[in-house]
């Protein structure tokens, strides 16, 4: 059954697998049927039984012939083909003794099929079928006339003990196996994530190895273009015009700027911790990344929503998770953006807030995936992406959502002592 699962979707693989125990199920009852009435001498009403399983073997053709019903099977139409086999089952029983008859327990296997392939409710309700048709055979169910030394009569406390033992077995069966079904769901859940974080980190492994090598590779041209306006600074017809030396001056800055760009990459794709910590408090780390961040016509302003100003270790990694943060409620088109900084017992809750033009909603789905972006280029959506794995390795957490006012807010949530100086205090 191993390959039927694996190859099959999961519809049309319970299908199949009902399919096959009701081939079994009409093998069992033909050669049943034909053992008592002809090897036993045992008159049998042969026509409406051999009818019913007719009815069984006519659902199974009906599913061979048209590959439409398994693949596109549902939990409605699972639960009406066992609602078949229930009526079948009770046909036979009817005719052949009824709750004397010992195949009466073969209603918990339809009830145990319906716990393990259907919802909670068709399970329920199966059961509360089934124990509904085993009360009315035991009232209604013609006597079976059997040879004298077969005949029983079973009195009526055996009868209410086996109804009331049948009704508590198949309630217990469908409480049980429905948890154990729904544990092992959650279970299957827990695997898919943790598949799923596996290759994020993954994912990011190789971001941090192509951005060190590019990084090191634009370190050697930066260095010479560095070299060479600083040759250019000290030639006469430069150094007379004040022009020419102004603009070698900001491309001497704007080298500068790329180098330290660079350094950062390089910091950023090894350790999350920088190897040289610079320690400081979480207002000004914070309000300097806001001051050091420009946009023109957008306002960016930095909120303490907390009475300290605990000192903390200047992270070069969440310092850039930031940035990117800033830099999307940018591209957003926000005209202001807020970081605010707020505790929540021993968490510390950072969020950015903007009026730009907020998350569309297969963006919030996809929160925390790669390239997941409304930006048109390919490697767009990192901002997120980065933001995430970088506060699951600090043991926090990022949401986000749009903002009842207009805008979208992202929020960061990790443990204070994650990014905490250690032994010091607000």
């Amino acid at each position: 059954m191993m390959p039927l699962r694996a190859s099959l979707p999961a519809g049309e693989g319970n299908v199949r697998l009902l399919a096959i125990l009701r081939w079994l199920a009409v093998g069992g009852q033909l050669a049943t049927i034909l053992s008592v009435h002809v090897g036993l001498g045992v008159r049998l009403p042969l026509a409406p039984m051999l009818g019913a399983l007719g009815v069984l073997v006519a659902l199974n053709l009906a599913l061979l012939a048209s590959p439409w019903l398994g693949a596109h099977a549902g939990p409605r139409r699972l639960f009406a083909m066992l609602l078949v086999d229930v009526a079948c089952l009770t046909t036979q029983l009817y005719l052949s003794g009824g709750v004397a008859n010992p195949f009466v327990t073969l209603y918990l296997l339809q009830v145990v099929l319906a716990a393990v392939l259907l919802p909670a409710w068709a399970s329920w309700t199966l059961v509360a079928i089934t124990v509904a048709l085993f009360a009315w055979l035991a009232m209604f169910a013609p006597p079976f006339a059997l040879p004298p030394q077969w005949a029983s009569t079973l009195s009526v406390p055996y009868v209410a003990g086996s109804w009331f033992n049948f009704a508590l077995a198949a309630s217990l069966l469908v409480l049980f196996v429905t948890r154990i079904v729904r544990n092992l769901s959650q279970h299957d859940a827990r695997l898919a994530a943790l598949r799923q974080r596996a290759a994020e980190e993954e994912h990011i492994v190789r971001m941090g190895l192509l951005a060190s090598g590019a990084a090191h590779e634009l370190g050697t041209p930066l260095s010479s273009i560095a070299v060479m306006l600083g040759d250019w600074r000290h030639e006469p017809a430069i150094a007379a015009n004040p022009a020419l030396v102004a603009d070698l001056a900001d491309m001497a800055a704007e080298v500068a700027r790329c180098k330290d760009i660079l350094s950062q990459v390089l910091l950023a794709s090894g350790e999350v911790r920088g190897d040289a910590p610079v320690r400081a408090t979480l207002r000004h780390f914070l309000s300097g990344l806001v001051a050091d961040w420009r946009n023109p016509g957008v306002e960016a302003v930095y909120e303490h929503l907390m009475s300290g100003d605990p000192r903390i270790v200047a992270d070069r990694a969440l310092a850039q998770t930031i940035t990117n943060l800033l830099d999307n409620a940018a591209e957003a088109g926000a005209t202001r953006i807020a970081l605010c900084a707020a505790l929540d017992g021993d968490r510390l809750i950072l969020s950015v807030r903007d009026d730009g033009r907020g998350f569309a909603p297969d963006i919030l789905e996809g929160i925390g995936r790669p390239y997941v972006s409304t930006k048109a280029r390919r490697g767009a959506g990192l901002g997120l992406f980065l933001a995430t794995n970088v506060l699951r390795t600090l043991g926090g957490t990022v949401a986000a959502r749009n903002r009842a006012t207009g805008g979208g807010e992202v929020v960061l949530a990790l443990p204070l002592n994650a990014v905490a100086v250690p032994g010091e205090g607000a």
